[in-house]
């Protein structure tokens, strides 16, 4: 259902509660800039502002709305690193490419805490993270952790928890264990897309919406053609991500599609609310399938749980998340929900970032894996250094190991189905 307000979004809370939402023209003419950014999200509007601001003239086409996608729609925390946690990525590769994985991602907070400051974007930025270790195999995790990241990556802001200070953190008898990030945030993320958007413009930046990109040329400069209008541009960025479609079928066969399911009750009131959560920080579990909640600044809990393999969202969302919040949080049975929300993010087969380059003059950044935000607004940064000619940052996430999904992009379906029950018995187990 969409807003009364802005018939282009998904209804949801954070639609309810955007600030900052405005028209953008359709794109109807024929336009020459620098660079062309197809898509409206976190990668596309982080590529388009820092090239703007590197003096370069941006164009940026979003088929629906600006933060339409998973930009718009996502629960909204901000983990530290990378989706890969230090120890899987130290046994993946080294300490030294694991170090620099993990700095890069420090210097992700670091950017989107300046973007907030520097255009005074109004997006309930908080601070805090907590991961709620869900299965006894898992016992001693978060302390490794922890001591790794102290240890080797000069980041002592992670405290292991044990099973009653990480209740008196969140309050469900599921976590047996928990790791507390002080320095990890969580924010209001279409809000936050909303004020990237208004930053780009202000530097320049020309963004057109209802704008679908249907071909592309493979020349220099490149041709990129919409239905009613067409940019003619030196570089291309594809930033689509789980909206990519059949648009480049090159890529699209390093992700999959899958869609994620949120909820938000009715106001808590601030005494309940501090009962479930005793906080503002962010929480998310270590199911294969995550949970992950918070709370609101109007008290209410903000819950994602559950995904689907196919096109389709279920017909009744909030009766399809509730299950989830009500496994984790009994106490809630009687609270009522009033939004219930989808949308469509992309994972890799090894959850790593996939960026690169098509053509000389073509660069893509997806996959993020359920750590988008962090992930995709440095994804976007390091793009537009590349296409500036300092490729040194891109050039290490370009290197990353990536490998195609069994069967491609006809047979990833049925194969990722039977690999997500798989982890899921495990996850029960």
């Amino acid at each position: 259902m969409a807003h009364a307000n802005d018939p282009g979004h998904p209804d949801s809370y954070y639609l309810a509660t955007a600030k900052g939402l405005e028209d953008r023209p359709t794109l109807k003419e024929e336009l020459t800039a620098d660079v062309c950014v197809i898509g409206a999200g976190f990668t596309g509007l982080s590529a388009a502002l820092n090239l703007a601001e590197l003096g370069m003239s941006v164009v940026v086409l979003e088929a629906e709305r600006v933060g339409y996608g998973a930009s718009g729609r996502n629960g909204g925390l901000v983990g530290s690193g990378q989706r890969q946690d230090v120890l899987e990525a130290e046994e993946q590769f080294d300490v030294a490419r694991s170090r620099q994985l993990w700095n890069f991602a420090e210097l992700a907070k670091q950017e989107i805490k300046n973007r907030v400051e520097k255009h005074n974007i109004p997006c309930d930025l908080q601070k805090g993270q907590l991961v709620g270790v869900h299965k006894k195999s898992y016992l001693g995790w978060a302390q490794q952790l922890a001591d790794a990241l102290t240890e080797r990556y000069d980041y002592p802001f992670c405290r292991a928890l044990n099973a009653q200070e990480t209740y008196e953190y969140v309050a469900t008898s599921d976590f047996i264990e928990g790791l507390y990030d002080t320095e990890a945030l969580n924010l209001h993320p279409l809000n936050y897309t909303l004020g990237l958007a208004r930053a780009a413009s202000d530097a320049g930046v020309r963004i057109f919406e209802n704008s679908r990109v249907t071909s592309y040329t493979k020349t220099d400069p490149a041709v990129v053609t919409t239905a009613t209008g067409s940019v003619k541009a030196s570089f291309i960025v594809l930033a689509c991500n789980g909206y990519l479609g059949n648009l480049e079928p090159r890529s699209a066969g390093k992700i999959m599609p899958i869609n994620n399911f949120m909820i938000a009750t009715e106001p808590l009131g601030e005494d309940r609310a501090r009962e479930v959560i005793n906080g503002r920080f962010g929480v998310h579990d270590t199911r294969f399938v995550v949970n992950y909640f918070r709370l609101s600044d109007d008290h209410r809990l903000l819950f994602g749980g559950g995904e689907n393999y196919r096109p389709g969202f279920p017909k009744d969302i909030a009766k399809f998340v509730r299950p989830y919040m009500l496994n984790l949080f009994p106490q809630l049975k009687d609270a009522g929900v009033d939004y219930a929300w989808g949308g469509t993010l992309s994972v890799t087969v090894n959850r790593l970032p996939h960026l690169g380059r098509l053509e000389p003059n073509v660069f893509f950044g997806q996959g993020y894996s359920g750590h988008g935000i962090i992930t995709a607004n440095f994804a976007g940064k390091v793009i537009a250094e590349a296409i500036a000619g300092v490729a040194g940052r891109f050039d290490v996430f370009a290197k990353l190991p990536m490998h195609t999904f069994p069967g491609g992009t006809l047979l990833r379906y049925p194969g990722m189905v039977l690999g997500m029950l798989y982890y899921t018995l495990r996850d029960r187990i």
